[in-house]
């Protein structure tokens, strides 16, 4: 049986979609603990906005409070008596409810309400803190009994008032009346002016409060409201139902939209990094000539940018490289086909192998082994990040050596030489120390040497060869030394300036090769310059040639 791993086909995931697939859990766990949150808020924060509400609409149980501090003369006559304090809470405890009670100049009782209570009656009066009746209602059953016991006729007299019409003296340990079992009063509590507890449930957090004030405006105590405890009605758990509903529905809506944008967001971030990868396997199987779009100026746009430019540079390496191979196999077939034209020839019969025939194969073999060793010394040179030898040489010293190894070819030439610049830098070292700079002497020499041997063999007969030097200023407080050879026509056109520094490559491509060169000389010069620091330029020459500038940076101490 094959493994269930083969049979289950695990489906890849790119970047794109982890992108969007984490962007969606954080969304769902941001969205899971909005709810919960709300949930919990909505938890906590119903019961202390029902209490306020509960408390606002008991205005007449505050007017009934304040009346008992105004019979009583304080709050002494509620403390320790839960038995009062319960009929004063009730709404029918007496003739001052929120049906019977009517508030000063206020409205007349409602007598549709179920709790509505019989007329009021006159103000009952307090003896010992409890409240009693008024003499005139006390002297009603004394009426009735002068009449044999019997009532009073209801169609002569007034109707009897109900026995729970106002506050009679009761017994201390008398029962409170019966409650509803959501009734409020067990959350009802009742403070003085300093905060202290006088009946009732102390004060809870979240609880609501009402000031109680005397006739003449002073705060007499305060009326507490403790929050309910959870949501236990089905007014109050519909209502919490129905906002979880409406904000579970907003962050769906929500959520849908974001994920709507997450994928949005994800493809359009993430397309450049697709692009890049594109690009890079059409790198690797060498198509360089493969680009990517660049798009905006972020950090992803600034990587297709570099991108491209290493792109572009590897196509320009890959374009130089096929161009110097072509260069290399054109220079070597030259000699190899003047070779095989001269073995040729004596092999027909048609040239005799005589001392002459002998001499042309040997310069052709000489040739070659001239170019095969400009070739290694142009590919040693540009790998060389330093010179092999650093140590302090006279570059003065090299050049006039150069120039003397150069001067009869250069006089056979009809080229003349001024080294009155020369002369005179050379002059002031009686004065002062003579330049040093660290390198390499031999790879200083080639380089001088190349640099007379290019004049020599592209100045035409009669012209004049001008080598001056001189000390700049220091430049990033390193002084500079600086070598310019001037030669006279012909010129190098400006726009091929720039390439006459490059590795076989003649500003006149049909020049002879016996004359011109391997065109590896100026190549080798650059490399061996840049590697002791300096700087090798060519510029259109006042004499009108080519003007050869060399800079190489000085010690510190040439002492």
């Amino acid at each position: 049986m094959p493994p269930l791993r083969s049979l289950v086909p695990v489906p890849h995931l790119t970047l794109h979609r982890k992108a969007f697939i984490a962007l969606a859990a954080l969304l769902l766990a941001l969205l899971l603990i909005f709810v919960g949150f709300s949930r919990l808020g909505l938890q906590r924060g119903l019961g202390p906005y029902v209490a306020e509400i509960e408390l606002a609409r008991m205005d007449w149980l505050a007017e009934r409070l304040q009346s008992h501090h105004t019979q009583t003369g304080g709050w002494d006559s509620l403390r320790g008596q839960p038995s009062l304090w319960g009929r004063l809470t009730h709404p029918s405890g007496g003739s001052r409810g929120p049906g019977g009670f009517r508030p000063p100049n206020g409205p007349p009782p409602d007598r549709s309400s179920p709790f509505a209570a019989p007329p009021a009656s006159p103000a009952p009066s307090v003896q010992s803190g409890l409240l009693t009746q008024p003499a005139s209602a006390a002297s009603a059953p004394a009426a009735n009994d002068s009449q044999g016991g019997r009532g009073t006729d209801p169609g002569n007299g007034p109707p009897p008032r109900p026995p729970n019409d106002d506050l009679r003296p009761m017994d201390r340990g008398a029962a409170p009346p019966q409650r509803h079992p959501d009734d409020i009063y067990p959350r009802l509590g009742l403070l003085d002016a300093q905060d202290q507890l006088v009946a009732g449930t102390p004060p809870q957090p979240g609880g609501a409060r009402l000031a109680l004030r005397g006739a003449s405006g002073q705060v007499i105590g305060h009326l507490v409201l403790a929050p309910p405890q959870g949501v236990r009605s089905e007014a109050d758990q519909a209502f919490l139902v129905q906002h979880l509903g409406f904000v579970a529905w907003t962050g769906l809506a929500g959520l849908a939209l974001a994920l709507l944008l997450s994928g949005w967001l994800a493809r359009r971030w993430l397309a450049p990094v697709e692009a890049l990868a594109t690009g890079a396997r059409g790198i690797a199987q060498g198509h360089l000539h493969t680009r990517v779009p660049v798009h905006g100026n972020d950090e992803l746009a600034q990587l297709a940018r570099t991108f491209n430019t290493m792109a572009e540079q590897l196509g320009s390496i890959e374009a130089s490289r096929r161009q110097w191979l072509g260069d290399v196999a054109h220079e070597l077939r030259t000699p190899l086909a003047a070779m095989r034209a001269e073995i040729e020839a004596v092999q027909d019969g048609i040239r005799p192998f005589d001392d002459k025939t002998a001499l042309r194969l040997h310069r052709q073999v000489m040739r070659l082994i001239q170019l095969v060793g400009d070739l290694r010394a142009s590919l040693d040179a540009a790998g060389t990040s330093a010179p092999s030898a650093q140590v302090p040489v006279h570059p003065l010293s090299l050049l006039g050596e150069a120039l003397a190894s150069m001067r009869p070819r250069l006089a056979q030439a009809g080229i003349d030489v001024d080294t009155t610049g020369l002369d005179a830098l050379t002059a002031q070292g009686t004065a002062q120390p003579a330049p040093l700079v660290r390198g390499d002497a031999q790879q200083l020499h080639q380089v001088f040497l190349n640099l007379l041997e290019n004049s020599l063999r592209y100045t035409d007969a009669a012209g004049l060869l001008r080598i001056a030097a001189r000390l700049l200023p220091p430049a990033d407080g390193v002084p500079q030394l600086q070598v310019q050879l001037d030669d006279s026509a012909p010129g190098v056109p400006a726009h091929e300036l720039p390439r006459i520094f490059e590795r076989l490559y003649r500003a006149e491509t049909s020049r002879n090769r016996d004359h011109g060169g391997s065109g590896l000389g100026l190549a080798i010069c650059r490399a061996i310059v840049l590697a002791h620091g300096g700087t090798l330029t060519a510029e259109p020459s006042p004499l009108g040639g080519l003007r050869i500038t060399l800079q190489l940076p000085l010690l510190d101490n040439p002492s």
